[in-house]
């Protein structure tokens, strides 16, 4: 089952390269802010609950989807790109096995334990 999970967010990455070069910016943008929604994990320096608020903040694909249709509905190319570096980079990043995290530890995420 994790390897066909695994494939279903490949695919889903791809949808957001894709969507990427639909829009009126040059393709190393999408990759210069790639890894910009990382910057949810500071919220660990805080305590575990705050940073899984964060860190699930900048990682769910409801709030990608929802930036994206947004950014559609009222032509903002900025914010469709938003939608698309959040949802591509949440891919990879279950693509690798992190999952959205619960409060109580970093580690432990609704994909389960990571590094187990």
């Amino acid at each position: 089952m994790k390897n066909l999970l695994r494939i279903e967010e490949a695919f889903m990455l791809g949808l957001a390269i894709y969507l990427n070069s639909q829009l009126p910016f040059a393709g190393w943008v999408f990759w210069a802010l790639f890894f910009l929604p990382d910057i949810g994990m500071i919220g660990y320096l805080v305590n575990t609950r705050v940073g899984a608020v964060a860190y699930n903040l900048f990682h769910h694909k409801g709030i990608a989807i929802s930036f994206y249709l947004v950014g559609i509905w009222f032509t903002i190319p900025e914010l469709m790109l938003a939608g698309v570096v959040l949802f591509g980079h949440s891919s990879f990043d279950r693509l690798l096995g992190y999952g959205l995290k619960y409060s109580d530890n970093f580690k432990n995420t609704h994909l389960g334990w990571i590094g187990k």
